[in-house]
């Protein structure tokens, strides 16, 4: 029983309890009742927020349509407006050019023919949009006073009488006044082409498409050297491999790749050029900026001057613009002067008439062909390569010459060929001594890739080889010309091909002996034979991706199959360095042990050095194998895969005979590596970064 005193206190301590109960009770409820009270007022704002958000929106939306319909109509303003001042332009074209036009093209070239392109635009708008308009009329005139405007500026000569015109003293000063016009007008075309590519920045050739924007530029862009353009080229094989098909101490030349050594070289890349009249270039005209590319790459090691081959280009994009602009300056100049001078004066007229700027011409081609023939004398192959393109256009154009030429003199007729002829024999000397070069460099340590990756030269020369195949015609001719046998005239199409294909075999087969040569340079037999591996892989690949191999099956039809056995001899030749780690564990160099007797201490001892000698050269093996290269992934993959099958097969079978065997206190001093952990490391071979 509870005592009296302890029963009052716990009620005393229970209704203190309950008070503080009803207190808080009732403070809740307050509480609550103040929640909902604030509640009903924030429905309250919020709903009357809504109300007045909904009539400001009624009220915007209308304005807005509004608005956006005046923004629309303003700008439909403005497009009609610019189109009316689009148009109306046209209107004034014939106006705003008559005066040019009449003056001529002389000293103000780029005005000149800025207006020639208005005139013509203006043709094109008013045939297609308002074909009776009179102002296509004044167009028109204004696009036909351009052919008349030479005759209109040899200060009244086409008024004289004809009776006047047999005067000699009249014919001397016409051709004069029109040969100076002539050699005027192909300096300004040159100087304007020079000025048009200075103010690029970097060499201008309208030869160039606009779709060749990403083309490698100097300056302010620089194109890349030969170390950044081996670099870009070998990172690509090495990242991605060569796509083609599937591909040792024995090594041979290919077959029948050396006998041959033609008496002339082989022109390399051209640029095929279709005429040019002043600025107005014709679509034909093609030029490929892997000639420079090459060149490049050939040439680095020289030390060219910075911008020297910028500015080669600049000049013989000018002067095949140049050679153009002459046969059309000359024909236009025969057909004036057809309208003004007596017929039997016509020929010797023009012959005196166009000698100064023929003579031009000429003698800057020599300056070319000199500037080459010293190139060559300095191994300078870029140099050289400029020859290519002009040669190339000389030919094209060698018909229309022969045309505006026709009866001339004898010593004027033979001034073209007479280039073409220099630039023959500089060009196919060129290509001799770039074979010969390729057969005699003289580099083996300097220069040699510490990784036994592909040479510079295999690059440089296949680089060299690729350019061929976009003027293999031209390069056929070109060798078929330097030959006297009657087979050159009977099979010219046939017997070119072949001489191409034989040069370019030629070309491989003294790649081949110089990179034998260079090979010898490494002490180590394996490293030597990845360097040799990672060329022949590089050629053969190369050669398959392009139609080179198409080429050399001309006249090599075994070529593809004997690059492939030395691929293979030289996988031979690198895994016999592995039998140095193999041999101590191979069965053949095992005692026999019988099994359940204890081992004597000499067989433990043996044992004791096959686990050893088989760690030592696995480590020391994958330690310096690793730092090699081999940027075909395909056959990086195949050598690991392969290298890998032979070491585990072997380690797993003496592993599982000896692994268990009780030849030392301490098992872990000696099995360092299980199989898989063996594979694991030749994986990681040739991989710098593993």
């Amino acid at each position: 029983m509870i005592p009296p005193q302890e029963a009052s206190a716990r009620r005393r301590e229970i209704e203190d309890k309950l008070k503080q109960e009803e207190e808080t009770l009732s403070f809740i409820r307050d509480s609550l009742e103040k929640s909902d009270q604030l509640t009903k007022n924030m429905v309250s704002i919020l709903s009357s927020f809504e109300s007045r958000l909904m009539k400001l929106e009624n009220s915007i939306i209308p304005v807005h349509k509004q608005t956006e319909n005046l923004q629309r109509l303003q700008e439909n303003v403005e497009k009609t407006l610019s189109c009316l001042d689009h148009v109306i332009s046209y209107y004034h074209v014939a106006s705003d050019t008559e005066k040019i036009i009449r003056e001529g093209p002389t000293g103000r070239l780029e005005e000149y023919l800025g207006s020639m392109a208005k005139i013509q635009k203006a043709v094109e708008y008013f045939q297609d949009n308002s074909p009776d308009s009179p102002e296509l009329n004044k167009v028109v005139r204004d696009l036909d006073l351009q052919n008349n405007v030479r005759s209109l500026r040899i200060s009244g000569l086409a008024a004289i009488p004809l009776s006047l015109c047999i005067s000699s003293d009249f014919m001397n000063v016409y051709y004069q006044i029109r040969s100076s016009q002539l050699d005027r007008s192909i300096k300004g075309l040159k100087e304007h082409f020079h000025k048009s590519s200075s103010s690029s920045g970097v060499p201008y050739s309208p030869a160039i498409p606009n779709k060749r924007k990403d083309t490698p530029t100097k300056k302010p862009v620089k194109r890349p050297g030969t170390i950044r353009k081996a670099q870009n080229l070998l990172k690509q094989y090495s990242q991605h491999g060569l796509d083609g098909k599937k591909g040792g101490s024995n090594l041979i030349p290919l077959e029948g790749l050396l006998p041959y050594t033609p008496r002339g070289g082989l022109p390399g890349p051209w640029i095929n050029t279709a005429c040019v009249y002043a600025a107005n270039i014709s679509p034909g005209h093609e030029h490929d900026f892997r000639v420079k590319h090459l060149s490049e790459a050939l040439n680095d090691k020289h030390g060219p001057l910075a911008g020297r081959d910028d500015m080669l280009d600049v000049e013989t994009d000018a002067y095949i613009h140049c050679v153009s602009a002459f046969v059309k300056l000359a024909q236009s100049e025969y057909q004036l002067l057809a309208d003004i001078i007596p017929e039997h004066h016509q020929k010797k007229t023009f012959d005196s008439l166009i000698q100064d700027a023929l003579d031009g011409l000429m003698l800057e081609g020599e300056n070319i062909v000199s500037a080459a023939r010293k190139a060559i004398v300095r191994h300078d192959f870029s140099t050289v390569l400029t020859v290519f393109p002009i040669l190339r256009h000389l030919k094209q154009t060698k018909p229309e010459f022969d045309q505006v030429l026709q009866g001339t003199a004898a010593s004027t007729k033979n001034k073209l060929p007479g280039l073409i002829t220099s630039m023959e024999t500089i060009g196919a000397k060129a290509l001799e001594d770039f074979a010969d070069n390729i057969k005699n460099d003289p580099d083996k340590e300097y220069n040699m890739p510490k990784d036994g990756t592909v040479h510079e030269l295999t690059s440089n020369a296949i680089l060299f080889l690729q350019q061929l195949l976009d003027f293999q015609e031209t390069a056929g001719a070109m060798l078929a010309s330097q030959e006297t046998s009657s087979s050159a005239t009977s099979y010219s199409s046939e017997f070119s091909k072949r001489l191409l294909s034989t040069y370019i075999c030629k070309v491989l087969g003294n790649l081949q002996l110089n990179l034998l040569s260079k090979s010898k340079v490494y002490e180590d037999p394996a490293l030597s034979a990845i360097f040799l591996h990672n060329n022949y892989n590089y050629i053969l690949k190369s050669l398959e991706k392009s139609e080179l191999i198409q080429l050399v099956a001309v006249t090599q039809k075994t070529a593809e199959r004997s690059y492939r056995e030395h691929i293979e001899q030289q996988i031979q030749t690198y895994q016999r360095s592995w039998l140095k780690v193999t041999d101590y564990i191979a069965e053949k160099n095992l005692p026999v042990f019988q099994p359940g007797v204890k081992l004597r201490d000499k067989e433990r001892q043996i044992i004791k050095e096959r686990f050893k000698g088989f760690n030592d050269g696995l480590e020391e093996l994958c330690k310096i194998q690793k730092a090699w290269a081999i940027p075909d992934t395909e056959q990086r993959d195949r050598i690991r895969q392969a290298q890998k099958t032979i070491v585990k097969e072997t380690y797993g079978a003496f592993l599982q005979k000896f692994g268990s065997v009780p030849f030392t206190k301490n098992p872990e001093k000696y099995i360092k590596y299980g199989v898989e952990q063996v594979g694991d490391m030749i994986d990681r071979l040739f991989d710098t970064s593993a």
